[in-house]
């Protein structure tokens, strides 16, 4: 299987709202790209619903979707932060934490009433968010002389590569974002061009 460099994650923050025999479920959706962008996001909400009961939560990240982590916060094993989680998983979303924030309505909902509210709440937010296709990058330094520019902004454009933070001098420096795919091929023609030399910085 050919690397997949595509993944989706939502562009901007989404709620939904789940009820059942009294008790709301207010469903978070928020983007994220590191685990700790998790703990303030949930201090937020605290601070928010002071008489809120629980507040679950899963997130997934990495283009490749290998980091999870859940939490019931005192719901019974496996009715809150498995169903929140198997609704990003369903919906093939990364780079993505949900937090499910529960008033309590005074009675009891059972095991498969709790699963199906968290996954309800859940993919309210998600069908409320816009979900975006993003590339996965890696990102490099390019250093070159200043008469190799021409040559390397032909092939910046015709790969269709953006350009940051610039410096132009008698030695020349650009940070450019190559998509995955192109990475090799891309990298195959500024390589030859005399004096540059590309540097990894990381990806995106």
């Amino acid at each position: 299987m050919l690397f997949d460099d595509t993944y989706k994650t939502i562009a901007t923050p989404a709620e939904g709202i789940f009820r059942d025999k009294g008790s709301k479920f207010i469903a978070y959706g928020y983007p994220i790209k590191h685990e700790e962008e998790l703990k303030p996001l949930l201090a937020g909400l605290c601070a928010d619903h002071n008489k809120a009961r629980h507040f679950c939560w899963a997130f997934r990240l990495t283009p490749d979707r290998s980091i999870f982590r859940l939490n019931d916060d005192g719901e019974p094993s496996g009715t809150a932060g498995r169903p929140i989680l198997n609704s990003l998983l369903s919906a093939d979303l990364t780079n993505i934490a949900v937090i499910v924030v529960r008033y309590f309505g005074g009675t009891l909902l059972g095991v498969p009433g709790l699963i199906n509210a968290y996954k309800s709440a859940t993919i309210e937010a998600l069908n409320s968010a816009t979900v975006v296709e993003k590339t996965v990058n890696d990102l490099y330094k390019i250093t070159f002389d200043y008469l190799g520019m021409n040559e390397v902004m032909k092939v910046l454009k015709e790969e269709q590569i953006a350009v940051n933070s610039p410096t132009y001098d008698t030695s020349c420096s650009i940070n450019i974002e190559i998509r995955k795919s192109k990475l090799n091929a891309t990298l195959a023609r500024l390589e030859v061009i005399d004096t540059l030399k590309a540097i990894y910085i990381g990806s995106v």
